[in-house]
């Protein structure tokens, strides 16, 4: 057996001693599937002095991440620091200088300088391994890179942030309101102390952005994403959803036409009975379609130790066994400026929620707002009578364009019976 593949790893949060527990418990099988042992040799991490239920005896241990990287016993460096710069980016860049290959779980490093650091990689010859920063435990990458490499890939949807889709989850299965589910879910380590990465739809937005460039062979353009998260939805919207044959889910959408590349993140509805609308709790899904492949799916745990730590360790596998492939499965140089496509620019069905006053002709207002848009109403629900008081009229839309539907909504807002802003949520029929 050749000689053991050193490993660093900086960062020794949950998924960093995830890694450390899968390494020891897969010992003897990843080594009979390396040809070589995969060992710990060294560790960066803030505070030393917490137990982390790890054995970390006989492990140099740096001050510094970027230390880590030029420790001559360090083959291969995991950074598990997480963040879009310093220190996480000095570290990733040192570790290049050096011609060490690179192993990451950092969808926001790769978001903001994936391009950047594709070309330094290449130059020196050495490799980023990624799987771990999308979508958890799922082999997204390599589902597209490897699986899908005699595709063009049209379009890739699905749930990216399991966070999200916990929270509409439960909001449908109890009847509470957004608040309070999240609550919960910070209290169960599901959501963040500070959630807005997660509930505003960032997270997804950064995993979107770096799936995009590996889908299409683009430059990452997280900048052109359209994002939007979840903190509008209400359970009503949920209730509504139900009863009209949908289910609502945080979706990413990324999709290549003769116009550009749409890149969107935003709640949807979705059919009940389609693949998204099954999916619920923390798990993720990814959909790609490709021109030979047709559509293909992968779900799974999009979070966590185990998944996110099954991930890394599938990178540190390839690298051990000298498989390496470009960062975005093609050489930096010629990876295509994408030409952004706007979210004014979507054609699709909508479903829209209005608190109008109970009064004759409220109704007649809003259909004539649609209409001089050239909007068409498919189904229309209002319950019962309040006359002069507030009632909720929920319709949704045949399909339309977005821009026209923004300038109805805008004669819609400015009816003296309407009393808030309208809620709109797109309609996917995937």
């Amino acid at each position: 057996m050749t000689r053991p593949l050193r490993i660093g790893i900086a960062g020794l949060g949950t998924v960093g001693a995830g890694v450390l527990r899968l390494l020891d418990t897969q010992r003897d099988l990843l080594a009979e599937r390396c040809g070589r042992p995969l060992v710990v040799t060294a560790v960066a991490a803030r505070d030393r002095t917490r137990d982390r239920d790890v054995d970390l005896s006989g492990v140099a241990w740096h001050a510094s991440a970027p230390a880590l990287a030029l420790d001559p016993a360090v083959d291969v460096v995991v950074e598990l620091i997480g963040g879009s710069d310093d220190p996480a980016k000095a570290l990733v860049e040192a570790a290049i200088a050096a011609g060490k290959p690179v192993v990451t779980a950092n969808k926001a490093l790769l978001a903001r300088h994936g391009a950047a650091l594709a070309a330094a990689a290449e130059a020196k010859g050495t490799a980023i391994g990624f799987e771990a920063a999308v979508a958890g435990g799922i082999p997204i990458v390599k589902g597209l890179r490897e699986g899908l490499a005699a595709n063009r890939v049209r379009e890739i949807h699905g749930i990216l942030n399991g966070t999200c889709n916990y929270i509409l989850t439960e909001m449908r299965t109890t009847g509470r309101d957004f608040v309070d589910v999240l609550a919960e879910a910070q209290a169960l380590g599901y959501a963040e102390a500070d959630p807005t990465f997660d509930v505003d739809g960032i997270d997804a937005a950064h995993k979107l952005a770096v799936l995009t460039a590996v889908a299409f062979g683009v430059e990452v353009d997280f900048a052109s994403v359209h994002v939007e998260g979840i903190r509008h939805v209400s359970a009503l919207d949920i209730a509504y959803a139900d009863e009209l044959g949908f289910r609502i889910k945080l979706l990413a959408v990324a999709r290549r036409s003769g116009r550009g590349i749409e890149q969107r993140v935003h709640p949807c509805m979705v059919p009940i009975g389609s693949l998204l609308g099954t999916v619920d709790g923390v798990f993720n899904a990814v959909v790609a379609d490709g021109d030979f492949a047709d559509k293909v799916a992968f779900v799974g745990r999009g979070a966590g130790a185990g998944p996110t730590a099954s991930a890394v360790v599938a990178d540190l596998v390839d690298i051990a066994c000298g498989r390496t492939a470009p960062l975005f499965g093609v050489p930096a140089a010629r990876l295509a400026r994408p030409e952004p496509v706007p979210i004014a620019a979507r054609r699709g069905r909508y479903y829209l929620r209005l608190m109008v006053l109970d009064r004759p002709g409220v109704i007649a207002d809003v259909a004539a707002a649609l209409r001089d848009q050239m909007v068409s109403m498919e189904s229309f629900l209002q319950r019962g009578r309040s006359p002069g008081e507030a009632v909720p009229v929920v319709l949704t839309t045949h399909e339309t364009d977005e821009a026209a539907l923004r300038r109805a909504l805008d004669a819609i807002r400015a009816l003296d019976a309407v009393l808030e802003p309208p809620r709109t949520i797109r309609i996917e029929d995937f």
